[in-house]
């Protein structure tokens, strides 16, 4: 029998499918490896591809401009957006810890102590390198190590001689022989030593002398021209009162100084004679039954203010470098359109009262002028306020003599980085002063602004990093004509211009208890904010804030501080502010070796808490602006402001040379008074804009996996921060004024003949007051223009 193999079972072991080959395995697709290498390559290329797109996208800048022009990087959860870290907040501090630290920490008994160090010695401009020295190294103490001093090479003068005598001609009757003259009065143009005033009385304290006053040596008659205003001169001119030849006799007050040399020079004039009239000082005076200083409120007699006859609302800033910084090796100009080229010298009243008297019973008296001749505060003295001139055997012998130097000066700067590098705050005060003194001008600002930075500092070693950053700057040069800051400005402009939100200037930070500010309408809003913030010295009701007790007036921006160069010729919105004295406080001694330590001790602020208090208002005002996200300046302000200076404007055409009509006035003005309708409803729309942001920001809880929201909204804020930002800029004209180029602001300039004061729309106010119809017409298309491009620019998506 055949044997067979015997057939295998099944068991739990077994496949349930059974592979059977049929035949040997074989290739799907001929050059096999050949397409596999190739599949290998080509997904490699696409993943390098893809790498390198998203890192394109990555870095590709947003346009903070145009949200159609934003990259997809938007949406790429890896992007860099360059986004700081801790926006919408500052590093490291809470806002409120901020606050805190910003309004406990400066101190009274500190600010006492910095006044006392500023106020100890002479500080002129140029000849106080050992205070710069010693405020850099003191903020540095406080904390900010990023300080430094910036020097320029200013062109200046100093005192060497001046002398000034009231001549009387013995022989007058005498043709045949020289006249005789005799030596009636001679002026001391000292002030008093004073036991009970350490400064007034120092070996090395300054000599009486204006700044920029030119040398010289003259004889004539005089004459009395009230305050020197333009208008004071046309009214003389009127009265067939003779200027040309003479030496003009006038009143401190209502103009800026400078001003009132320049207009007696262009008359013909030879020399000026100034002295400060007690009538002007309100209801403290001597005549009221006050005392004088040291032993009472009133103006000590012997007082005297020095100060710059520079033609400040002309051209500030050193005079021989208009429009760029005075650097060693620049180029000078002449100094004809900046500085007088006859001499001048100031006075007290005591020496005054001499002259005043020797003019009584000749020429006209002042009470038969207008309502500004009124109100001289001499005549319980004698004084009658005739105008002369004085009789021809009378005659002032003024001697000038100036020495003429370029030399250094030194403004200190510190600087606290912040987290957005083109965001930039700045705070300054000038260090320089007339006298050894100068507690009330500069040095109550000098003081208080030590002590911002000292608070600063503070929050800086909590921890605290700004979300902007914040410069600070001790100014020289301030008093001859704002040099350090006009300098630094024309120097630093590109990077101002591109960076800076704005300028936050205290001069004198108190010499008195009313709060007094000028402002750009950007910035009022933040400004009146503030002062809810914080505690008044005047506690009348428990609890008081500044702001309560303020008088609500926010002044237009002028100039006399280092405000000017930040407003005027570079466009950025500025605040000046100060505690000062009333109709019915103590009498400042502006200038003159009583605004010293021992008079604000006494008088001006004994307790040196306005010092503290202004310090705080400063530091709060910084604070908001440098840490909010949207940044707190208002355009509606603004729109409010150009329409209300619009109306004044049109007040002084009624009033002008050739007046306007009623129907005259609408077609003239009408394409003015619609480019600021459009400007109103553009920043109106703007400033709603940037508050529902803010809301937003705050309150829209984004999820984490919407990403792209939150860089939507930080390049949104960034666009409205923007143009708040340039926004001044935009009422810039390049060519500047009429006979004052270096001004190029449309809306605010120091009025052309006050100089302090501010004019709103100067260029079609002076046309007006020149009569020229032409350039009425043709300053109102340029404001037009510009008020119209900036509305366009605020409405641009």
């Amino acid at each position: 029998m055949q044997r067979h193999e015997k057939a295998s079972m099944a068991d739990e072991r077994t496949p349930l499918i059974a592979v059977v080959p049929t035949r040997p395995h074989r290739d799907r697709y001929p050059h096999h490896h050949l397409r596999y290498i190739c599949t290998i390559l080509l997904s490699a290329t696409l993943l390098a591809g893809l790498i390198t797109a998203t890192l394109i996208l990555n870095f590709a800048p947003l346009s903070e401009d145009s949200p159609s022009e934003w990259p997809l990087s938007v949406y790429n959860p890896f992007h860099t957006h360059n986004i700081p870290d801790s926006w919408p907040r500052s590093t490291g501090l809470e806002y409120d810890d901020l606050v805190t630290i910003l309004t406990e920490t400066p101190d009274s008994e500190k600010a006492r102590a910095w006044s006392q160090y500023y106020t100890s010695g002479p500080h002129l401009a140029g000849k106080n390198l050992s205070q710069a020295l010693w405020t850099k190294e003191k903020w540095q103490e406080f904390g900010i190590e990023n300080s430094l001093i910036v020097d320029y090479d200013i062109y200046v003068n100093y005192p060497r001689g001046h002398r000034l005598a009231l001549l009387e001609k013995q022989n007058d009757d005498k043709e045949e022989s020289e006249p005789d003259w005799s030596v009636k009065y001679e002026a001391t143009l000292e002030e008093d030593v004073l036991s009970e005033d350490g400064t007034s009385g120092l070996d090395n304290r300054i000599p009486t002398f204006h700044g920029y006053s030119a040398s010289g040596n003259v004889t004539a008659q005089y004459v009395f021209v009230n305050y020197g205003a333009y208008k004071d001169f046309e009214e003389l001119q009127a009265a067939d009162i003779p200027l040309e030849g003479k030496i003009a006799l006038v009143k401190y007050g209502g103009v800026f100084r400078g001003l009132k040399v320049k207009r007696a020079q262009e008359l013909g004039m030879v020399g000026v004679v100034m002295y400060s009239d007690p009538g002007d000082d309100g209801e403290v005076t001597e005549e009221r039954g006050n005392a004088t200083y040291p032993n009472g409120p009133a103006r000590n007699p012997s007082s005297v203010q020095r100060g710059s006859c520079q033609f400040l609302s002309f051209a500030p800033g050193d005079p021989t470098t208009p429009g760029y910084p005075s650097k060693p090796g620049a180029p000078r100009q002449p100094v004809d359109h900046a500085i007088p080229s006859i001499p001048s010298i100031p006075i007290s009243y005591a020496d005054a009262l001499p002259l005043l008297k020797a003019l009584n019973g000749h020429g006209p008296k002042a009470s038969s002028f207008n309502k500004f001749w009124q109100g001289g505060g001499l005549g319980y003295k004698g004084v009658e306020y005739n105008i002369g001139p004085s009789p021809e055997n009378l005659a002032l012998n003024l001697f000038n003599d100036q020495e003429y130097i370029t030399t250094p000066m030194w403004n200190v700067i510190g600087v606290i980085n912040g987290t957005i590098p083109d965001e930039v705050v700045v705070l300054g005060n000038h260090r320089d002063a007339w006298i050894a003194g100068g507690a009330g001008d500069p040095n109550s600002g000098s003081a208080a602004l030590n002590e911002v930075i000292r608070s600063f500092g503070l929050a800086l070693q909590a921890g605290w990093k700004p979300l902007r950053t914040i410069v600070f700057a001790s100014w020289d040069g301030e008093e001859y004509g704002l040099l350090g800051s006009t300098e630094w400005v024309e120097e630093y402009l590109p990077w101002l211009s591109a960076s800076t939100i704005a300028y936050l200037n205290v001069d004198v930070g108190t010499n008195g208890p009313n709060l007094r500010v000028s402002a750009a309408p950007l910035l009022n809003q933040v400004l009146i904010e503030t002062l809810e913030l914080v505690q008044s010295p005047n506690q009348t009701t428990p609890g008081q804030t500044v702001g309560a007790v303020w008088n609500k007036h926010i002044s237009t921006m002028g100039s006399g501080s280092d405000f000017t160069a930040f407003q005027d010729f570079a466009g950025i919105p500025s605040l000046d502010m100060g505690f000062g004295f009333g109709a019915k406080s103590a009498v400042y001694h502006y200038h003159s070796n009583y605004d010293s330590f021992s008079w604000m001790e006494k008088y001006g602020d004994p307790s040196f808490e306005y010092h503290a208090t202004i310090a705080k208002l400063w530091a709060l005002v910084a604070a908001r602006l440098v840490e909010t996200p949207v940044v707190q300046l208002n355009a509606t302000e603004y729109a409010v402001g150009l329409r209300r200076y619009v109306e004044s404007v049109k007040a002084k055409a009624k009033s002008a040379a050739k007046a306007l009509t009623d129907v005259e006035l609408d077609d003239t003005f009408e394409p003015l008074d619609t480019a600021i309708s459009h400007f109103h409803f553009a920043a109106t729309i703007h400033d709603a804009l940037a508050a529902q942001l803010l809301y937003d920001l705050y309150n829209n809880d984004i999820p984490w996996w919407k990403w792209w929201e939150k860089v939507k909204l930080y390049y949104a804020i960034r666009r409205v921060n923007t143009k708040y930002k340039l926004l001044e800029r935009k009422f810039l004209y390049e060519e500047g004024l009429d006979g004052r180029p270096w001004f190029k602001h449309v809306v605010f300039a120091p009025g052309k003949w006050t100089g302090y004061a501010g004019a709103t729309f100067p260029g079609i106010v002076e046309a007006l007051e020149e009569g020229d119809e032409e350039s009425v017409g043709r300053w109102i298309g340029i404001a037009k223009g510009l008020v119209e491009g900036a509305a366009d620019w605020l409405e641009e998506e």
